[in-house]
Formats: C-alpha cells, structure tokens, sequence
C-alpha cells in the first residue's frame, strides 16, 4: 500500500530510508571524505517510479527482515558518526556536512518517513517534540517555528500544513548543512 502521499509502498518507503541510513555513513568513510560527490554505488529502482537505492531488503524476511535491514544500516551511520573526526566534511547534494550533519539527516529520514508509513498503514503517529525539535534547529535553521516541532518538521518536509502557510509540495523543500560548511 502507499506510504502516505508518497508513489512508493510502505515496504519501499522504509528500505529508502534503510539506503539513506547506508548512504550517509559510506560518504563519511573513506580516507579521503567524498566532498564534491556522491559514492560510486550503483543507484537504481526495482520499478519504474520506485526509490533509487544501493539496498535492498530480501522479501523472504519479511517485515521483521526489513525492520532488521533498517537497524543495521541505522547502526553503520551511528558507529560512523561516533567514530569519524569531527574534521570530516563530506558531500550531500544540500550541502557539505560532518558526522553531526549526517546523523540529523538521518533522524529527519527515520521521522518523515516513518510518518509516511503510519498514514499508508492508516496508523496515527507523529514524531517526537524533543528530537524533532532539535532537528529542525540543525537541519531547517530558515524554518520558523509554529511552536509545535512536530507539525513544524512535517510542513518543513512536505508533508504538513500550518495555518498561515502554503503548503510545500514533494520537491519545493530541503534542509540546509550550512552549520558544518566545507
């Protein structure tokens, strides 16, 4: 079923939020940190409009399976981050960013799409004040705050509305790695 708003199912919604995860710890490792370029995995989708990834998760696990895929890829990022120097400034297409700005990415994928997933699975869920708030001061410093973080992020993302604001559409947003330029 569609992840929210979202072309992609549920099950691709998560599993791109599993590649992100992957992605944003393998632009923080090599000896010499990718500023001016994204790795050189192969990207593609499964299907025509689907995510563009370098993972996937095997269907014959099944949710659980896919669930355990998006940990350890969660997991590579967070080892990164606690490891790489703070000197290490890698390349996103929003910007150049360290270890701090890789893992906020993260959190905003992991939030967003989760989100994303519970609207597709008719669940009610919304992200977490205190780390979303802290997100959107790292991650979206030109977003004004409504005073509620979470529908914030969501309107900030694409995914919201806030009274007194347009709402943004699937690509009319994106957040900023300017704390951390290269």
């Amino acid at each position: 079923m569609p992840a929210g708003s979202l072309t992609w199912s549920c099950w691709e919604t998560i599993e791109h939020v599993a590649d992100d995860l992957l992605f944003y710890a393998g632009q923080l490792v090599p000896r010499k940190p990718l500023r001016d370029r994204a790795m050189h995995f192969g990207w593609a989708p499964k299907r025509e409009g689907g995510p563009h990834n370098i993972a996937w998760a095997d269907r014959a696990g099944g949710v659980p399976g896919l669930l355990e895929v998006t940990e350890i890829c969660g997991g590579f990022l967070g080892s990164v981050v606690r490891t790489v120097s703070p000197d290490v400034v890698a390349y996103h297409r929003f910007g150049r960013t360290g270890g701090e700005g890789f893992a906020a990415m993260g959190v905003v994928e992991v939030l967003a799409h989760s989100f994303d997933v519970a609207q597709g699975l008719g669940v009610a869920w919304e992200p977490p004040g205190g780390l979303t708030a802290r997100v959107l001061a790292r991650l979206f410093p030109h977003v004004e705050s409504s005073g509620d973080a979470a529908a914030t992020l969501l309107w900030a993302t694409g995914r919201g509305e806030l009274p007194g604001r347009d709402r943004l559409g699937a690509d009319e947003w994106e957040w900023v790695n300017q704390s951390n330029p290269g």
